[in-house]
């Protein structure tokens, strides 16, 4: 298995108390660790990344986070409060919850069980109507619950999940059952809530998803953080090689990868559309230059750089 930094400092530019600080925390399940000593400073105002194989241990830091489960062992603070302390009832009142199955009431209409919501976290009524607009819902709040689409209660969620301006918001694979317009309006709104300085923090199976959307990301292992950082520093933690894809006409494919091997001193591969190249990203200008000096013999170039789901696998190796 790849082995990988895991420092922790916040991203660029960002320098207030974090807005989540978890020191040291471990939970025991009788004789089996869901999760061992996790410490994780995420800032205010960032967009974090929480991902990992079915058993990792996402889910239960998620809930010790929320304070629905106790700690085993170290601290969880949330806005410079103890999310077990005395003052955890508050905490929790600036902090919205997405869960992974949203459990809604069928023979309630939109706006009525955002009303509901919003009296279990003494919200304001007032902003239940403004909600439903921002999720794309208010043309639906006065439908019963049980005629919504997988996708309409997938925003409703959401929609509660907004209540009271929450200061935090964890989400956990918050685009289920979303089409594409909706997972991109999603992250619209997400965006403009980073901008007003609220820390969102997202788990999801879909990688490609997260890949251009969360600042930084963690990747739990058996209950461990194994990897730490925004998409492009685990990249080059793991040394993970660039690919070019270059498209010429075949008779011209082993002069021109003689001239890149020559200039750059790597192999190209032949392909179905002309060459295929790897290498590390600081050789890509030199590559880049070498095929520019091929002139018309080159007609195309793709690059492609390493995804998030190739850095999950990396590191499964």
């Amino acid at each position: 298995m790849a082995s990988i930094s895991t420092g922790n400092e916040p991203p660029a530019g960002r320098t207030d108390a974090p807005s989540i600080a978890i020191q040291a925390v471990s939970k025991q399940f009788g004789d089996f660790t869901a999760v061992r000593d996790v410490s994780l400073d995420i800032a205010r105002g960032e967009i974090f990344g929480l991902i990992g194989h079915n058993g990792a241990g996402k889910s239960t830091l998620f809930k010790m986070m929320l304070g629905l489960i106790p700690l085993t062992a170290g601290s969880i603070r949330i806005s410079g409060q103890d999310i077990a302390g005395p003052q955890a009832r508050n905490v929790r009142r600036h902090i919205g919850y997405l869960p992974e199955n949203v459990v809604l009431y069928d023979n309630l209409d939109g706006l009525e069980t955002l009303k509901f919501f919003a009296r279990m976290k003494n919200a304001p009524q007032s902003q239940c109507v403004a909600i439903l607009e921002k999720v794309g819902l208010a043309h639906a709040g006065k439908r019963p619950v049980r005629a919504y689409s997988k996708g309409m209660r997938q925003r409703l969620g959401f929609a509660q999940a907004l209540l009271g301006s929450p200061r935090v918001l964890f989400l956990d694979e918050p685009t289920n059952g979303l089409d594409p317009k909706a997972i991109r309006e999603f992250y619209t709104t997400l965006r403009e809530l980073q901008s007003t300085g609220v820390t969102v923090v997202i788990t999801s199976h879909i990688l490609a998803e997260l890949q251009e959307r969360v600042d930084r990301l963690a990747i739990l292992t058996a209950g461990e953080i194994q990897a730490l950082g925004s998409v492009q520093e685990l990249r080059d933690q793991l040394h993970m090689p660039i690919t070019f894809e270059i498209d010429m006409a075949a008779q011209d494919a082993v002069n021109v990868a003689t001239q890149l091997r020559q200039a750059t001193g790597f192999d190209a591969q032949k392909t179905h559309y002309g060459l295929r190249l790897q290498c590390d990203r600081s050789y890509k200008l030199a590559v880049l230059a070498a095929l520019s000096a091929q002139g018309s013999a080159v007609t195309d170039i793709r690059m492609r750089m390493p995804s998030l789901e190739d850095v999950f696998f990396g590191l499964s190796e």
